[in-house]
């Protein structure tokens, strides 16, 4: 019970953590600086963490060489992810920024598993895989499709080139998704080398923080609306999301050793899809609020026994 819980509780909690760095980016105005400060404070909290569980914070010379180039890139991987979630956040609203990763994060976990990359454990495809597949689009029809279609009736002022581009968003939350299951094998694969699941999650976030702050110094040449959260008087959970992410992926793994990466994928999915339903209806954390219809509901039931099937048989 306790473990259905603390699953239910890191899949909630990724839902909040999209509308809080949503915010912050508000005050930051550029989303890869409101990425960097996540990225960062997850970063410290993470080193904190390593430090007390008695690993290491650095990586012997002789450990890089003799490792692939690859293994090395999940931060990278977690950097698109984090900064596509805040950018489609205002374009899709909670419940579709939730559900479009998720089924690009079922699909190239499906492809990394029948074809074992990443020095993944090989599971081909079987029907009870296909079944879910198949109860996955249904899911995302009736969620995503049908609602739009029956508002579009009702508000014909909504231009073929507005529905294209949300469409175009969507695709790109699916290939966010796709980066999310790559960063989860290649961060396993890092925990077995560095034989600390805290040291790996660690270099993950390590690595996305001096990516962005690059990326940054690149593109906005400037640090300084950092200070901006704190000039605005911002509310103080704005600084919470890159808490929020290192204990998601500390817990993750705890519960992995538990009961299963099945069932940890089942109870995540049921806590984030559970999350952002209630973040978008009653617009938590100053998101914007949108009602949520019957016909949505069911189509996240009808996707979650789609991920039964894919994870669990």
């Amino acid at each position: 019970m306790f473990a259905a819980l603390l699953g239910i509780g890191i899949g909630f909690s990724l839902a909040i953590q999209t509308a809080i760095n949503s915010q912050l980016r508000k005050f930051v105005i550029s989303p890869f600086l409101a990425s960097m400060v996540s990225f960062l404070i997850g970063t410290v909290f993470l080193a904190i963490i390593t430090i007390i569980s008695g690993s290491p914070l650095g990586i012997p010379l002789s450990l890089i060489s003799s490792q692939p180039i690859w293994i090395w890139f999940g931060g990278f991987c977690g950097v698109i992810a984090l900064t596509t979630n805040i950018l489609l956040f205002p374009k899709l609203g909670s419940v579709e920024t939730s559900v479009m990763p998720i089924i690009g994060m079922i699909m190239m976990g499906m492809l990394i598993d029948n074809f074992g990359w990443f020095n993944s454990i090989e599971q081909s495809f079987g029907i009870s895989r296909i079944l879910g597949v198949f109860l996955l689009l249904l899911g995302v029809v009736l969620a995503v499709v049908v609602p739009e279609v029956k508002a579009n009736r009702h508000n014909p002022a909504k231009t073929k080139q507005n529905q294209v581009n949300r469409w175009t968003w969507r695709m790109i939350g699916i290939g966010a998704g796709m980066f999310m299951s790559i960063q989860a094998a290649i961060n396993g694969k890092l925990g077995v080398v560095l034989d600390s699941p805290f040291h790996a999650a660690f270099v993950s976030f390590f690595i996305g923080s001096v990516t962005l702050m690059i990326l940054v110094g690149l593109k906005e040449r400037s640090f300084t609306n950092i200070k901006e959260p704190i000039k605005q008087s911002a509310p103080w959970w704005v600084w919470l999301g890159g808490i929020i992410g290192g204990i998601y992926v500390l817990i993750n793994v705890y519960l992995v050793g538990q009961i299963g990466t099945g069932q940890t994928v089942i109870l995540v999915l049921f806590g984030q899809i559970t999350g952002s339903l209630l973040v978008e209806q009653f617009g938590l954390l100053k998101s914007v609020k949108n009602r949520i219809v019957p016909i949505q509901i069911l189509g996240l039931v009808i996707m979650l026994s789609g991920v039964f099937l894919i994870k669990m048989i």
